[in-house]
């Protein structure tokens, strides 16, 4: 077994329990051992970092404290936490003055930290080879855009990401278990995020973007790492279409669930049973279920 450290983040206890199943799935399936930090705390995303720069500062300082000569690389399956986590590191090298003495005694060696993206991790040549090997169930029929969402690859400067308009993980493991994988030009767009709490609207407007880009890709579902667009490409596909004048089917796939789905996991249909949108007309009607 792979043994990393893992930071789940605060969603995966709750909203996202499917994702989080179907990650230690996954994980399992792929020879990884998650090892969770220890007493982790929130990293600070949207209201934390909007509120008092400082008390973010020091949840992600807290988080990288407790990261230190633990296993290496920590993995971090939300794109918000791994986004806010990579900001505090970039500064905590630079200027550690906000850092509370309480804090600062978990260690202040932040540039021994690797914090990598669960979708980066899973997505690297050797788990895709290792995915290839151990598939039971190609996906075959299955056509998704791989949707990245923005937060996992940019700033380039802090997540350093070798392609940050696009990345091409997911389209690659997608591809090796078998799935016909479209091509589209919107895959690191934003989804709109929590607008949908304060404008709607505007969330209404992006996630319809990404479904007539998708729907003229020639898609059947789109596949995501990040749970805040999973929550929004799928809460929403009644008002897109809607608006949009049309019925619409696209279900809405965590990239770990066809990991498991492909790898023969027994449980796959249940993290499909909690989407909003049911893949399993989709699924079944490809002999995938």
């Amino acid at each position: 077994m792979t043994e990393v450290s893992y930071y789940p983040g605060c969603s995966l206890m709750g909203t996202a329990r499917d994702y989080e199943e179907s990650i230690e799935a996954a994980a399992d399936l792929l020879g990884i051992d998650l090892v969770e930090l220890p007493d982790w705390n929130c990293c600070g995303a949207t209201s934390g970092h909007s509120l008092s720069h400082r008390i973010a500062l020091n949840l992600g300082a807290r988080n990288l404290g407790l990261s230190l000569g633990r296993p290496q690389p920590v993995v971090v399956p939300c794109a918000l936490c791994y986004n806010r986590l990579k900001t505090a590191q970039a500064e905590l090298i630079e200027d550690q003055s906000l850092v509370t003495k309480e804090i600062a005694k978990l260690g202040t060696d932040y540039e021994k930290v690797d914090i990598v993206e669960l979708n980066t991790y899973l997505t690297g040549e050797e788990m895709i080879i290792r995915a290839r090997e151990k598939r039971v169930v190609e996906l075959k029929g299955l056509k998704p855009v791989c949707y990245y969402g923005c937060q996992g690859q940019r700033p380039p400067k802090i997540t350093g990401h070798p392609s940050p308009e696009n990345p091409m993980g997911l389209d690659n493991l997608m591809s090796a278990l078998g799935a016909e994988v479209r091509d589209w030009s919107f895959k690191t767009d934003c989804c709109g995020a929590s607008h949908s709490i304060a404008r709607p609207d505007i969330l209404h407007k992006m996630v319809g973007d990404l479904y007539r880009r998708a729907i003229e890709a020639g898609a059947n579902c789109f596949v995501t790492g990040c749970q805040m667009c999973q929550a929004n490409l799928d809460l929403y596909q009644a008002e897109i279409a809607a608006g949009m004048g049309r019925e619409i089917y696209l279900p809405v796939f965590y990239f770990t669930e066809l990991i498991g789905l492909a790898l023969g996991h027994k449980k796959a249909p249940q993290w499909f049973r909690r989407h909003m949108t049911s893949p399993a007309a989709l699924l079944a009607g490809l002999n995938l279920l």
